[in-house]
């Protein structure tokens, strides 16, 4: 979040200036030049930055700085250049900040580089490390918008790190003379070097004064030296002396201290001769400066004289005043150069008086000799004492020094704040050392009394055990780096209760069992290890002898040698001191759940202030039931409040000295005499000595349960001062004043200043006395003395309840926490942590934003400033779940419900965002992260603080009324009392429903917004909310820990827009994370809520006194110490509302359970059903509800697992009660599956059958929560501990999950609600993660099989080639899979690695088996189809052997024919025309020879044959000429009506129509004109019905198919066309339809059977032609003969132009690689224009659906209604037909195709060179005959063989002139095949469209039953899988209509199935299905999934109202009455209906 200014006119902590490059930083506001986009450079813009006041310079761009303020101290120099610039950016920027500031700033210079948000930053700055001023340790890294606060807080510390290193030092400039432009520059930098030199020469006079007073200093020792002597002296002669031996080793002390003070003298000698030598460094770096000084003065002499056009008198006064200069310069140098032989001078002179101290020394030693005897007669003093004297000065000077340090940096309100806070470190021995580097002189001058030197002694010790304690716990950078509560938030490593544990673990230990419950994190301990435990055995064991070691005192024990144990409330604070503000708060809180108490005042152990936390306490609520006696009549009154606000009585206790008694276990029999309120000297791990816990104040509550036998009637605190009163006077006075009673403990009574003041006060006063045994008195009114020695306590504690209870009762004294903020503003030396200023600041925000809601009742906060969430939330929620359960006229009452529900999120628009909102919204998006987490903690404080009282008065009532009908209930006599009393109970639950407001109903309120703008797309009229932006601020909380709600629970509606959007944003914060979902199911009120946050240390949003509704969501990151063998990141946590809630009861209470747990279990990876009591038919209750929704997920694919928690059982430990209790479930769980069986209809016998589950494992039991009876009882311990073994438990199954990503987690919720919202959720629901993981294996599967058809038709492209040479002549099935073997590995290995590797291989492995399969059958079904196809080639080839040997005989003959004319005819080569005739004249008699008797094929002509195949049949001629004539056959299966050809019924159904006579099928209605279905349509001309109609159609389309494949079997291209194929095929054609008639009501005439023959032969005659011309080509001797005349007048012209023997069998050769070439590039090219297209082309990409989603694309565009019509009706042959078109355009379009013709030529030409090379390099010379062999062997792979005789050309003997000769004729024609037009590819062998259509048709082609959607899965046997389609059709497409009107259907097929309707399956039978029962119809309705999604695509809708006319005019039928088109589907426009499908096929 940006921040924003400081209000507060406060200095800064540090002041930036921020230079460089503009473009380093985004536009917009950011954390470092915070929000406003212009500002001016110097206005000292503050910003409460990291928890510091910044100032900002802005001199980004390199302003001008003349008016900066030379006197402004700066503390850091940011240079700011963008990712990418260059050096000489960075020295520029450099330059400028060294001529706007001196050189002095570069010491002060942080380099930062900004990155755009996809950059890498790996090589930032890599450019600017070779630089010298350069420094890597001053450099930073971070975004480009300076938004990121982790990198902003990063560069803080590193600008904190530098200040430090310059000693906190702020840089000031020098001020400059303001020179012209072109010198001003260099004249600066001459200055600041002088400046520097001077800075230097003080620097040096300032080490002199430092040796001088060295000098001092040691001469100052020596004379105290000499007077301790002095006086040591003297007081020995007075005292009495020792023995000798003592008085020899205190002389050698003596003489070993004086030894030790020279050496350190000599020491201090050889650091002044470094400093000496170190100064003459100095000097010489100045001489050496100066040097350069001169250097740079010569060069801008220089420089100066080019550059200036100055006159030359001024050039002239300028040298003349640098020599000036330098001649001062060179004056001041020989000053410094006299300086420095004075200084030498002095330190010789120091040398000298060093050599006379060691003289004067060794004169003081033999004094002391001399006085020797005296000395030991006389001292009295060791000098030890002396030295501890010395001591305890220099430790109390320490003390104090780090009180005054600490006190400096910790107070908030000082004005005087350091620029960078000092921190305090600890040292290796413990001690405390400062930062700052110095010490306050005057502490010398302290008293050193006695008394005050113990003190401090005492004192000293204190804080390096302190210090010690802090290091021992590893907790020493925790005192300023706070502990957060992030860091326990996270999934930990779970610990075992008996492992021992070290104290750099016992925080960890501590925390994690605190935030379980576990009341015993208090009494942790580490394991001890005694040093020298084995060491004393050993001695004594040498010992045993001697029995006296017994009684001996002296021996050390093990115990003594060890370390001392920690207190266990040291460390609780030394937790509290090193946490954060929220982390204590959660602590706080713990301990109040734990029933401990809690510390109300804490000192600080560094500095002494006394702080009072009292925003821990902000969480905590107080239960408990006041009791009032009203004369004889008790009232109880129930009260609940936060315990900061209640007014409670204060009870205090302390002690004046030592007792014998524990004060703290005393005050515990008070509160609960079996728990530990406050921690006492008997408590396990006590020890006697506690270095943070004394002083510390300790409050705990007493709250009465409303029992006879509570102690008091209404609520008490108690506080408890640690430690002796005397020492803690401002504790003591502030809670006297504070208190209603001061209960004092004193060892003995006597006269004392506080006892005295506590008489004379008017509260009541309770002394209990150590040494008096008496019992207690009333000294005076309300003051009581107790005597306590050698009493039980529990006397003692009668006594005191009874006094306290009668002082409580009469006492107007009460302490209200809230209030003690006050004393922060009154001289108590108090502090309060809510005074800092984030809390403040977070507070602020939260109090205007609750302000608005001040004045409001908490009944009406919803209505009117939450009103979007409100009826119309409630109503539009209730119209979307009624639009998919739709009655009558199912389409239009549908489009009346959209519309309402469109203007109900108009009216949420339309409702201004109020006050509340804005606010809230305002401040979210505005507050740093600390100050929004306050913020969102203090609005949820304060809303509840406001409806606390309401909220105490409903829920007493409620509590009441509760009560009384479970008593009801259990009479047996149920009268209305019960229901009126159910009725009272879900009254007062609608007033708390009203009455709870918290943060989850703004948040809400915002989902509602965004939702309803969502909707309409567009911004309100009245503001511009930016709602957009509010799914960003959710998700922000969310990832930080805060719960959201998903789905709402007094709507009981998932909000799902909102929900999708909000995990939109955190995966696009998070990325898309793995998380493993686990959710809870339970009755209302059994601890689920507390189970998980205990389990987890969650806090899930429950408003005030309410239980969860609906269900929230909390993210929980799996911690760092365990991810590893996890597959996931976090854990989802789904927390839910309780089952069978007692306030709806009677209100649809069963459904919305099963929907709730149907959810909750299907959303979760892992469901904990949490079952509370060992009550039977509670229990029953949840199983019930717990089985179905399992048994759903098992029918919907769906595996989640489970676990069983089971609360509240009495004897966990008992292993055969559990047992017992595991198998009663087991049975019970069986018998709900039985029974729930029935009702979802599934075949399951346990509840094993429906889910993984283990009874042994899966079932967990849990000891009660409390430990007694609320509201004072702990939590049971034994609850902590099942609660950790679940949590293990929960991961150890966790482990073997992948979880879910985030993004599958959304659609999951989006599936399972869309599902919930059908009645019939098995039926409904739409695995949408299973569908787009299906599309991807489909678009998958079709890239293997394509890469398996482009291999095969590769293959066979080679093979025929072979075929055609002859090279092979057998093609068998093991050498076709010997070729494709290696392509069909390859995809074997991907389909492994795929099913094995893809992130949801979990879900694919269903359909590994069943697409194995289907590859390994289609790559059979290919290499099949290849050798059916090669062997017709051989047959072909074999049958055509006679004509070939025609061929070569007849080449021959023209060859000698050719030679021989072209010799006669030499003489008139030049005349074209008599070449021709000749050449003719031989020709047609040469042909005439060789084609005698050869009889030559015709062409075929089948139309002359139908005739005749239809008379055979027994058709008459008239018939059969009308039909051809009428040409009513062409397009026999798109006829909308077939009635025509329908006449009388079946005689074998004579009877049965006679009952039913003109029975019509309904087509989507109930029967409701049942009365006019008395007619025959046949008779009276009426139209078939449409399902009649239908199975006539799909009758026609399977003999269609039939026949056409029957005649495509038929040899036609290798054996010619025979008629005999036509009688065959008409034969089929009419026996179908006899079948189809026998099977059928109707009779058909014989105008259909000679129809649909006529139509199946239309279909079939082009392949016919083709084939049979192909046949007639290859086959027919006078094709052949023609289509070689050109070839041989060519060679004929040659041999007549002279041309040689080689020239012309060139000619002869290229022709005959013409037409191999031709025929090559042409199959080529086809197969790469299918490859191209297929890759390339958006239709016909990935899979079936995207080619169905472009086909109609494309009709839309084209708006062609008989386009639309083919579709619909011929689904497959208008797709062929589409690809076709396709691939025309891309051939006679695109210019690739070209490309392709021209790559494959020159592949060709290179092949064909290369062959020529190879033979004539082989076959240097002989034969031509082995040439052309060799040649033609190198061709045949790709090209068929020329095959040309040699005996015409034996005369060629150059084979190398033969091969340029050839490569000369081949130019032409290759330049001829680059220009081959693209259409040539058509004359392939196989075309480009029809491997297209082989590809993508081979797919499935059933239709929808109803509508007739073809189904779009890309197998073509998909089986067991149903038949689907994403999108269905409004029936009136396909003609559909209601029974026995013209009313066309505009229902959707999905919309029907969701309604209430029914239809026939067969018109002519009364039977009647319901829509959503349609599989039970049979037949294809059984084969079908028809998932309720509803009237989704807006495609159909358009097109109905688009084409209404034409459809209307198309099925003679009318869009009226109840099938009118709904008035909503006609605003859709065709852009809209094209988006519509890019939708569908992303669902």
């Amino acid at each position: 979040m940006i921040p924003a200014p400081s209000e507060d006119k406060v200095p800064p902590e540090l002041t930036l200036v921020i230079f460089g490059d503009p473009d380093a930083v985004e536009p917009g506001p950011n954390l470092l030049l915070g929000p406003d986009k212009e500002h001016e450079p110097f206005s000292s813009m503050l910003y409460d930055l990291c928890g510091r006041v910044i100032q900002v310079f802005d001199f980004l761009g390199l302003k001008n700085t003349d008016h900066f303020p030379s006197d402004k101290g700066i503390d850091a120099f940011l240079l700011l250049l963008p990712h990418g610039h260059s050096v000489s950016q960075y020295e520029a920027s450099v330059h400028w900040l060294k001529t706007s500031f001196g050189e002095g700033a570069l010491n002060y210079l942080i380099t930062v580089e900004t990155l755009e948000s996809k950059e890498q930053c790996e090589g930032a700055m890599a450019d600017l490390k070779d630089l010298s001023h350069f420094s890597v340790k001053r450099c930073h890294v971070c975004s480009k918008n300076l938004r990121d606060a982790g990198e902003i807080f990063s560069l803080m510390e590193k600008i904190g790190i530098m200040v430090s290193e310059n000693d906190s030092k702020c840089y000031r400039r020098t001020q400059k003379e303001g020179p012209g432009p072109a010198q001003g520059g260099h004249e600066e930098n001459m200055k600041d070097q002088d400046q520097n030199m001077k800075d230097q020469d003080q620097n040096m006079k300032d080490q002199d004064q430092n040796m001088k007073d060295q000098d001092q200093n040691m001469k100052d020792q020596d004379q105290n030296r000499e007077d301790q002597n002095l006086h040591s002296e003297d007081q020995h002669m007075n005292d009495q002396g020792l023995h000798r031996k003592d008085q020899d080793q205190v002389r050698e002390d003596q003489d070993q201290n004086m030894k030790d003070q020279d050496q350190n003298m000599k020491v201090q000698d050889q650091n002044m001769k470094d400093q000496d030598q170190n100064m003459k460094d100095q000097n010489q770096n100045m001489k050496d400066q100066d040097q350069n000084r001169e250097d740079q003065n010569l060069h801008s002499e220089d420089q100066h004289m080019k550059d200036q056009g100055l006159h030359r008198k001024d050039q002239d006064q300028v040298r003349e005043d640098q020599d000036q200069h330098r001649e001062d310069q060179h004056i001041e140098d020989q000053n410094m150069k006299d300086q420095d032989q004075n200084r030498e001078n002095q330190v010789q002179n120091r040398e000298d008086q060093n050599l006379h101290r060691e003289n004067q020394v060794q004169n003081r030693e033999d004094q002391n000799l001399h006085s020797e005897d005296q000395h030991m007669k006389d001292q009295d003093l060791h000098r030890k004492d002396q030295d501890q004297v010395r001591e305890d000065k220099d430790q109390h000077r320490e003390v104090q020094d780090q009180k005054d340090l600490h006190r400096m940096n910790q107070d908030p309100n000082r004005e005087d704040q350091t620029k960078v806070t000092l921190k305090l470190g600890v040292d290796n021995n413990g001690d405390i050392a400062d930062a700052g580097g110095s010490r306050n002189s005057s502490a010398t001058q302290r008293s050193t009394t006695d008394e005050q030197a113990e003190e401090r002694k005492r004192t000293g010790t204190t804080m390096k055990a302190q210090n010690a304690l802090l290091s021992r716990l590893n907790l020493q950078k925790c005192l300023e780096t706070k502990l957060s509560s992030a860091e326990f938030h996270q999934i930990r490593p779970s610990l075992k209760h008996d492992q021992n544990i070290c104290e750099s673990d016992l925080i960890s230990v501590y925390l994690y069992k605190l935030l379980m419950l576990d009341y015993g994190a208090r009494y942790v301990e580490a394991e001890q290890e005694p040093s020298g435990e084995k060491q004393s055995k050993e001695q004594h064991d040498n010992e045993d002898e001697d029995d006296d070691i017994f009684f001996n005192k002296q021996v050390e024990s093990g115990a003594q040698s060890q370390q001392s144990k920690i207190h266990p409330l040291d460390l609780q604070m030394a937790v509290f001191h090193c946490s954060d503000d929220f982390l204590k708060q959660k602590i706080i809180t713990k301990l109040s759940q734990c029933q401990y108490a809690l510390p109300l005042l804490v000192p600080d152990p560094f500095t002494g202030d006394i702080e009072c936390p009292l925003w821990t306490f902000r969480e905590i609520k107080k239960t408990w039931k006041k009791t009032e006696t009203n004369g004889s009549i008790k009232v109880i009154t129930m009260k609940s409040t936060p315990i900061c606000k209640a007014e409670t009585p204060m009870v205090f206790s302390f002690r004046l000295g030592s007792l014998s008694v524990s004060k703290s276990q005393l005050i515990n029999t008070l509160i609960n005499d079996r728990h530990n309120t406050f921690f006492h000297r008997n408590c396990p791990g006590s020890t006697k000595s506690r270095l943070l816990f004394d002083g510390v104040v300790e409050i705990a509550w007493y709250c009465p349960a409303g029992r006879s036998s509570d102690t008091f009637t209404d609520c008490v605190a108690f506080c408890n001062l640690h430690g002796d009163g005397l020492n803690h006077d401002k504790q003591l006075k502030i809670m006297m004043d504070k208190a209603s009673v001061n209960v004092v403990f004193v060892p003995t009574l006597k006269k004392d200043p506080v006892i005295s003041a506590l008489l004379k006060s008017p509260k009541p006063l309770i002394v209990l006395v150590g040494d008096d045994a008496e019992g207690a008195k009333e000294m005076k009114k309300n003051k009581y003395r107790v005597g306590i020695k050698e009493r039980s306590l529990s006397d003692v504690s009668k006594e005191l309840k009874k006094i306290m209870s009668d002082i409580l009762s009469f006492t107007d004294f009460s302490l209200q926490l809230e209030l003690t903020r006050a004393m922060a503003t009154m001289d108590t030396g108090i502090r309060v942590d809510e005074n800092n200023i984030s809390c403040k600041r977070g507070f602020s925000a939260a109090a205007e934003v609750t302000k608005t809601i001040e004045t409001t009742d908490v009944s009406r906060i919803k209505n009117m400033f939450l009103p979007c969430q409100g009826e119309l939330w409630h109503e539009w929620g209730r119209l979307n779940k009624e639009q998919y359960r739709l009655k009558g006229h199912v389409e239009k009452e549908k489009g009346k419900k959209q519309t309402k529900m469109y203007k109900l999120r108009e009216n949420q628009c339309k409702t201004p965002c109020s006050e509340l909102v804005k606010s809230f919204i305002k401040h979210l998006s505005s507050l740093s992260s600390t100050e929004r987490e306050y913020f969102l903690k203090w609005t949820q404080i304060l809303m509840d603080a406001h409806a606390t009282d309401c909220l105490s008065s409903i829920l007493q009532s409620y509590d009441q009324v509760w009560s009384e009908v479970l008593d009801l209930k259990k009479k047996p006599d149920k009268s209305n009392e019960l229901k009126s009393k159910q009725e009272e109970l879900s009254e007062i639950s609608k007033n708390l429903q009203s009455a709870t407001c918290g943060l989850e109903h703004i948040f809400r309120e915002m989902g509602q917004i965004y939702e309803a703008h969502k909707c309409l797309k567009k911004q309100p009229e009245d503001e511009k909310t930016d709602w957009s932006k509010y799914p960003e601020l959710a998700a922000e909380l969310m990832i930080s820990g805060h719960p959201m709600e998903l789905m709402d629970g007094d709507a009981g509606q998932v909000p799902i827009t909102w929900i999708s959007s909000l995990i939109d944003q955190v995966i696009l914060k998070l990325g898309d994370k793995r998380v493993f979902v686990l959710s809870v199911l339970g009755i209302q009120s059994s601890g689920k809520s507390t189970m998980l946050n205990a389990m987890f240390g969650l806090q899930f949003a429950v408003s005030a006194g309410r239980c969860t509704r609906g269900a929230f969501m909390q993210l929980v990151k799996l911690s760092d110490e365990i991810r590893e063998g996890f597959q996931w990141d976090y854990i989802l946590v789904v927390d839910t509302e309780g089952l069978r809630a007692l306030e709806l009861e009677g209100n649809a209470t069963i459904h919305r359970d099963n929907e709730l747990a149907t959810f909750v279990v299907g959303i979760g990876n892992m469901t904990l059903v949490n079952i509370f009591g060992e009550n039977p038919s509670d229990m029953q209750d949840v199983l019930q509800i717990v089985v179905q929704a399992f048994m759903r997920m098992k029918k919907v694919k769906l595996s989640p697992s489970c676990v069983f928690v089971h609360q509240n059982v009495t004897d966990v430990g008992a292993a055969e009660k559990n047992m017992d209790g595991k198998r009663k479930l087991q049975d019970k769980l069986d018998q709900m599956v039985q029974l729930a069986a029935k009702e979802e209809v599934c075949a399951a016998e346990s509840f094993s059958d429906i889910i993984e589950f283990d009874v042994q494992k899966d079932v967990k039991y849990f000891a009660q929560l409390w430990e007694g009876s609320p509201p004072m009882a702990p939590p049971n311990p034994g609850y902590s501990e099942s609660v950790q073994e679940l949590k293990s438990f929960i991961l150890f199954k966790a482990k073997k999950s992948s979880g879910v990503t985030l993004s599958e987690f959304k659609t999951k919720v989006q599936d399972l609600w869309a599902a919930l919202l059908n009645e019939n959720f098995v039926f409904s629901f739409r695995n949408t993660l299973e569908i787009a993981v299906y599309r991807k294996l489909e678009v998958k599967y079709s890239k293997w099989t394509w890469s398996l058809r482009q291999e095969m038709l590769r293959i066979e492209e080679k093979l025929y080639t072979r075929v055609e040479n002859g090279s092979v002549d057998q093609v068998d099935l093991k050498y076709l899979h010997g070729e494709i073997g290696k392509k069909y590995s390859e995809i074997r290995n991907d389909f492994e690695t795929y099913f094995d590797s893809d992130k949801d291989k979990e879900m694919l492995v269903q359909w590994k088996v069943p697409f194995e399969l289907k590859i390994k059958d289609f790559y059979d079904e290919l290499v099949h189809g290849l050798q059916r196809k090669l062997s017709d080639v051989i047959e072909q080839k074999k049958a055509s052997k006679e004509l070939d040997e025609k061929k070569t005989m007849f080449e021959d003959k023209l060859l000698q024919k050719s030679k021989e004319l072209a010799h006669q005819l030499k003489d008139k080569a030049k005349d074209e025309n008599e070449l021709k005739k000749q050449f003719n004249s031989v020709w047609e008699d040469l042909v005439r020879k060789l084609a005698q008797g050869t009889k030559p094929i015709e062409n075929v002509i089948i139309t002359n044959d139908v005739f005749s195949v239809l008379q055979q049949l027994g058709f008459e001629s008239a018939l059969i000429h009308n039909s051809e004539t009428s040409k009513t056959y062409k397009d026999f299966q798109m006829h909308r009506d077939y009635s025509q050809y329908v006449c009388q019924k079946h005689p074998k159904q004579k009877q049965n129509s006679e009952e039913k006579k003109g029975k019509e099928k309904e087509g989507f209605a109930i029967p409701y004109l049942t009365g006019l279905r008395n007619r025959l349509w046949n008779f009276l001309g009426g139209p078939q019905p449409q399902d009649e109609q239908n199975q006539i159609r799909d009758h026609i389309q399977a003999v269609e198919k039939e026949a056409l494949k029957l005649i495509k079997n038929k040899p036609v291209a290798t054996r010619g066309y025979n008629s005999s194929y036509l009688s065959e095929v008409a034969s089929h054609v009419k026996k179908k339809v006899e079948d189809f008639e026998s099977n059928w009501k109707y009779s058909l005439k014989k105008e259909f059977t000679v129809d649909l023959i006529l139509f199946v032969f239309d279909r079939a005659e082009d392949w016919i032609s083709k084939s049979h011309a192909q046949y007639k080509k290859k086959n027919d001797f006078h094709t052949y003969l023609e289509s070689k005349r050109n070839e041989y007048y060519n060679v004929f012209s040659s041999f007549c132009r002279g041309s040689s023997s080689a020239v012309v069998l060139a000619e002869v050769i290229c022709e005959k690689l013409k037409t191999s070439m031709t025929e090559a590039v042409r199959n080529r090219t086809a197969r790469d224009v299918a490859g191209h297209m297929r890759e390339n082309y958006p239709g016909f990409k990935e899979s079936r659906l995207n080619l169905e989603k472009h086909v109609l694309k494309s009709l839309a565009e084209k708006e062609d209604f008989k386009s639309y019509i083919s579709y619909i009706c011929q689904p497959q042959r208008y797709i062929e037909t589409f690809i076709h078109e396709k691939v025309h355009d891309y051939v006679t379009g695109d210019e690739n195709v070209s490309l392709l013709i021209k790559k494959n030529v020159e592949a060709l030409e290179k092949f064909v060179t290369e062959a020529l090379y190879k033979a004539t390099e082989k076959v240097e010379e002989g034969d031509v005959r082995i040439w052309l062999q060799e040649f033609d062997n190198l061709i045949k792979e790709k090209l068929t063989a020329v095959s040309v005789s040699s005996q015409h050309f034996r005369d060629v003997d150059s084979f190398d002139f033969l091969k340029d000769a050839i490569e000369k004729s081949l130019d032409p024609i290759i330049s001829d095949l680059k220009k081959l037009p693209p259409t040539e590819i058509n004359e392939a062998r196989m075309k480009p469209d029809q491997m297209l259509i082989d590809q993508l048709c081979n797919c499935c082609w059933e239709t929808c039953p109803f509508c007739s959607a073809v189904c779009t899965n890309t197998v073509k046997d998909h089986s067991p899988d149903k038949h689907c389609v994403p999108y269905h059709r409004p029936g009136g497409v396909n003609g559909w209509h209601f029974r026995d009107t013209v009313e066309l259907l505009t229902d959707f097929c999905t919309t029907s199935v969701a309604s209430d309707k029914s239809f026939h399956p067969d018109s002519s039978e009364e039977k009647s299905v319901p829509y959503k029962q349609y599989q039970t119809a049979g037949g294809k309705y059984a084969e079908w999934l028809i998932t309720p999604n509803g009237s989704m695509l807006v495609f159909w809708k358009w097109f109905v109202c688009h084409f209404q006319k034409e459809l209307e005019d198309h099925h003679k039928r009318k869009f009226l009455g109840e099938g009118e088109i709904p008035s909503e589907w006609r605003r859709y426009n065709k852009e809209e209906a094209i988006e519509s499908l890019e939708e569908m096929y992303n669902m």
